[in-house]
């Protein structure tokens, strides 16, 4: 099993952006320096808690500071994007990361920025408009020497001929620097995702948030249904992403009152309960390990232990054996992380005997079973 971080980025609406930005780099900094595999980047609009709307300027920086580590965006939201406009940034970012880059994508899962795009979430336009997109994207690569033309639902665009524009050589040119293209992921939030078919039809990464084996289950279900469609044989589950609330410290105890008082909890206190229990999705009964608990039951306390992975290091391994088995199989485990700049000493640590104590033990999890 690899490690890695998933960044919102989030951070608290009294941070100003600067500092945000800055905890940003110096998080992504440290994981590369304890050895994580890799780093998505999420991207809204419309949520002070998630205050990042261009993660490829993050990256972007981040390469500066940063050698071995994978930057992706998780994710660009297509359809907020013109997806020819997307097409050249990705392109671009891919030649300066040089090999370091993928290219994560979703449909989006916050109503608030549906409504400001004027995209219609209720009727799920926003999950043919993600589809049609990632065509328009992938034309655009494929067919870069033109002429092209495309008629989409959405968008359209046009490849010119350049020997049109011979006289000032003039013509589309830009093309990812990994080929065909940079490795793409593809986040999926709501349960069964419709999303996540796209992995199964392509190929791609799939990332899921950690809930309960249920929702869990109908992420990779809706992997298998894609691979079905399109007649491929489905994704190795060791390319399976899984998001989760991560705390590790000396003691169950240190570990607990650190992530109940630290920002893990206050993040979930004042923002994603808030947005799980009345937001568009509703997520409260894929938290609970058994569906007759109550929705006023489902605390952060009790998040803490059935949800979140907190804990000394030997109860960290065991809840990650666990967590393994429940799913049956993943590959690569992707932390929640949040603001800690005021905790940095503990939140270094938490990298610290994540990566370098209770990881090594988990060799033996390689994602085939």
């Amino acid at each position: 099993m690899k490690l890695g971080l998933f960044l919102m980025p989030s951070h608290p609406p009294e941070r100003s952006t600067w500092d945000a930005h800055q905890w940003d780099l110096d998080c992504l900094e440290m994981a590369d320096r304890y050895g994580l595999s890799e780093a998505w980047i999420g991207e809204h609009f419309t949520a002070p808690w998630e205050p990042v709307p261009t993660p490829d300027l993050l990256i972007a920086q981040a390469l500066m500071r940063t050698k071995n580590i994978m930057l992706g965006t998780g994710a660009h939201l297509l359809p907020f994007h013109h997806p020819v406009e997307l097409a050249h940034r990705v392109a671009y970012l891919d030649h300066l990361a040089q090999g370091r880059y993928m290219f994560g994508i979703g449909s989006g899962g916050l109503l608030s920025d549906h409504e400001l795009f004027d995209v219609d979430f209720d009727a799920s336009q926003h999950r043919e408009m993600t589809r049609e997109s990632l065509d328009i994207i992938l034309n655009v690569w494929e067919h870069i020497e033109g002429p092209f033309e495309y008629r989409g639902k959405f968008w359209n665009f046009n490849i010119p001929d350049p020997k049109e524009y011979e006289y000032a050589t003039l013509k589309t040119f830009l093309t990812p620097y990994q080929k065909p293209h940079p490795p793409i992921g593809v986040a999926g939030a709501s349960p069964g995702s419709e999303t996540l078919k796209i992995v199964g039809e392509r190929g791609y990464i799939p990332m899921s948030l950690g809930l309960n084996a249920v929702y869990v289950a109908s992420h990779w279900d809706a992997v298998l249904e894609g691979a079905e469609s399109a007649g491929r044989e489905p994704p190795s589950r060791g390319e399976w992403r899984i998001v989760r609330d991560i705390w590790v410290a000396d003691s169950d105890e240190e570990a607990r009152e650190g992530a109940m008082n630290g920002m893990l909890g206050r993040a979930w206190r004042d923002y994603l309960h808030p947005l799980f229990s009345f937001g568009a999705y509703p997520f409260v009964s894929f938290m609970k390990h058994d569906e007759s608990i109550s929705d006023d039951d489902v605390t952060l306390e009790y998040m803490m232990d059935n949800l979140w992975i907190v804990g000394s290091p030997d109860t960290v391994e065991e809840k990650l054996r666990a967590l393994y088995e429940t799913v049956g199989g993943f590959g690569t485990l992707l932390w929640l992380t949040f603001d800690h700049s005021e905790d940095r000493g503990n939140y270094e640590k938490s990298v610290r005997l994540l990566s370098q104590e209770v990881m090594p033990r988990l060799s033996d999890l390689n994602g085939k079973s």
